[in-house]
């Protein structure tokens, strides 16, 4: 699993949220802002797989916790992943992983409609881990912070799996193709 190429992959991929959460709209009614961070985590997850992918997460998340502004608007440190949107950040992993051990399920091809359903159950963990620490530190309810944190959001972060959903599948193919997939699968 720790071949230079597979590492190179999971950097690749650490590197390229890093990117996507520099497009970040802050709300002015809530602390989370609209990022590009979950595009990059639905592909991290879909084209890596589970043990990849979640390695490509936790590099994301090491990078920002030492103090590089990867985070949403160039955020960095313990503080942001302790504060109100961290809570997002942290079900990036977990998310990532069950979302790869959905896709690494498909018996023999895997499909735009089983990547889809992996993201959306990887969009719910991320939605619940950080409703429940945007509602503990801001001391909400749970719905006050879904309607805050979570809401808003449904819209925008249904077309990113959609939009991911066919970007991966192209992704798989033309990397299983050049023999370049991790686990690679007949697509």
């Amino acid at each position: 699993m720790f071949t230079t190429r597979n590492m190179a992959l999971a950097a690749l991929m650490a590197a390229m949220i890093a990117a996507l959460a520099q497009v970040a709209i802050p709300l002015p009614f809530t602390p989370v802002a609209i990022t590009g961070q979950i595009f990059g985590v639905f592909l991290a997850g879909a084209v890596l797989g589970a043990n990849l992918g979640t390695m490509s997460i936790l590099v994301y998340v090491l990078l920002g916790a030492i103090g590089l502004p990867v985070f949403a608007k160039g955020g960095a440190g313990l503080g942001v992943l302790l504060g109100p949107s961290g809570g997002y950040i942290w079900g990036f992993i977990l998310g990532t992983y069950v979302l790869g051990k959905i896709v690494e399920a498909g018996v023999t091809e895997v499909s735009y409609l089983r990547l889809a359903t992996g993201m959306l159950v990887c969009l719910l963990i991320v939605y619940t881990l950080g409703t429940l620490q945007l509602a503990f530190l801001l001391r909400l309810t749970f719905l006050k912070a879904l309607l805050l944190g979570v809401i808003p959001y449904i819209p925008l972060d249904m077309a990113k799996l959609l939009v991911a959903s066919g970007l991966s599948l192209a992704v798989r193919r033309s990397l299983a193709g050049a023999g370049l997939l991790p686990g690679s699968r007949r697509f």
